[in-house]
């Protein structure tokens, strides 16, 4: 028998019963196992794309939008173009809460160093209640606004306020802290300062432990006392979570209201020294009612926060080391 009649012939038995069936290519086999991944995945993305659109997005286009309209005290507006930016820029309203926001912007940048040598303290090995003394400098941050402004309008009230009553026993009179026009715009950026430099410090000792302890070892080896380590070691090596609390410490002060609100009020005579630009906002968005010139005030807001922001980035390649 041939090899060409041998391999012609049928097969027989079991091997001839078994049906011969193809296995698809590797990626179909891939695609099938995986096609339900992406739905999945978009189900699980889906709340915070929601949120985001319908809390942030949304509100932001809207706000663009009224920014160039007039609107009307209970409903409807009218398209007036850039002429709320023309009325703001014209405002003497608006540039005295300008100075007065960085007026408490600069307390706040002023307070940085504080910060630092606090976490330096709270980050000394063998102190005693460390813990405790921690847990002290971060309740501020824990506390709400409003305790915050109803408590320290108590402490600064000038008849009966806990800090002026201190002053009396040793012989001074102390002033209307928050209706006199000199010290009003003072009071409320210690305030600030204080309920935020628990958060502040918290992220400085972040930065203090991340610094490996061979350098001071070093430094320690070579005689350098406690002084010079700090300006060496510490404050060159801290720069970068320095530079992350700059940038939160200014926005968050460009965006000052609730302190304003609470402890100095609209009926206060000294509000115009102490006006913030967001608290300028809610008078003309939610006590006057013209809701153009108010959307036009938080985009111009917007702009000076990432102005601001721009600014500190570019600069601060001349002082923050990395590694």
């Amino acid at each position: 028998m041939s090899l060409r009649q041998t391999t012609n012939e049928p097969m027989t038995g079991a091997a001839s019963a078994a049906p011969v069936t193809a296995r698809p290519p590797s990626w179909k086999r891939k695609y099938a196992l995986h096609r339900g991944e992406p739905l999945a995945g978009f189900a699980l993305i889906a709340p915070t794309v929601i949120g985001l659109g319908v809390f942030i997005l949304w509100p932001a286009a809207q706000t663009l939008f009224f920014s160039f309209t007039k609107q009307g005290t209970f409903s409807g507006y009218t398209w007036i173009g850039i002429q709320n930016f023309v009325d703001i820029f014209g405002d003497p309203v608006f540039y005295g809460a300008l100075i007065n926001t960085a007026v408490l912007t600069g307390f706040t940048i002023a307070a940085v160093p504080i910060a630092i040598v606090c976490a330096v303290l709270l980050n000394t090995e063998g102190l005693r209640a460390l813990t405790l003394y921690r847990v002290i400098y971060f309740l501020p941050v824990v506390t709400l606004p409003t305790a915050v402004g109803l408590v320290w309008k108590y402490l600064y009230n000038g008849d009966y306020g806990l800090l002026n009553s201190a002053l009396a026993v040793v012989g001074i009179d102390g002033p209307s802290w928050l209706s006199d026009s000199r010290f009003v715009l003072v009071a409320v950026s210690m305030v600030a300062i204080w309920s935020t430099l628990g958060y502040n410090i918290v992220l400085l000792l972040a930065g203090l432990q991340s610094i490996p302890k061979s350098y001071y070892e070093a430094a320690e080896l070579d005689g350098a006392g406690k002084i010079r380590t700090f300006f060496t070691i510490t404050v060159p090596l801290l720069t970068p979570t320095t530079f992350f609390v700059m940038i939160i410490s200014v926005i968050g002060a460009l965006k000052t209201f609730d302190l304003v609100y609470l402890m100095v009020g609209a009926d206060n005579p000294a509000l115009g020294s102490a006006r913030t630009i967001l608290y300028l906002f809610y008078e003309r968005g939610f006590t006057q009612f013209n809701g153009g010139y108010a959307a036009a005030i938080a985009l111009v807001t917007l702009v000076i926060i990432g102005v601001v922001t721009l600014v500190q980035f570019r600069l601060q390649k001349k002082w923050v080391h990395y590694e």
